[in-house]
């Protein structure tokens, strides 16, 4: 995940999902994220370079998709599609965009 606020969405994220975040010594302002739990992948937050657009592209485990979307909403981010079944009784997804406009989605097994 990069934007032109790199500290603000190293905060949003954190706060949103609980990801410790730690300083990545040879990007200046680059964080590599750590998700805790099991399966969790890692990844990073930064800086956006050349024109300063902004790009993510994941999705992230939750228990509750409405739940997340709630506290993602008031953090600053909108909910951009509700929860969908994708598998009937199975997968649900949904999107958010968190404060700088970023496709995020949810899923939810």
């Amino acid at each position: 995940m990069v934007g032109r606020d790199f500290e603000g969405l190293r905060r949003f994220y954190g706060d949103a999902f609980g990801w410790q975040t730690q300083q990545f010594a040879p990007i200046p302002g680059y964080a590599m994220v750590r998700p805790g739990g099991e399966g969790g992948i890692g990844g990073g937050v930064g800086p956006a370079y050349d024109d300063g657009a902004g790009h993510a592209t994941f999705y992230v485990e939750v228990a509750d998709l409405d739940e997340a979307l709630g506290k993602i909403e008031g953090l600053g981010g909108t909910t951009v599609m509700g929860p969908v079944d994708v598998v009937p009784g199975g997968l649900s997804i949904a999107l958010f965009a968190d404060p700088e406009g970023h496709l995020v989605g949810l899923f939810k097994p």
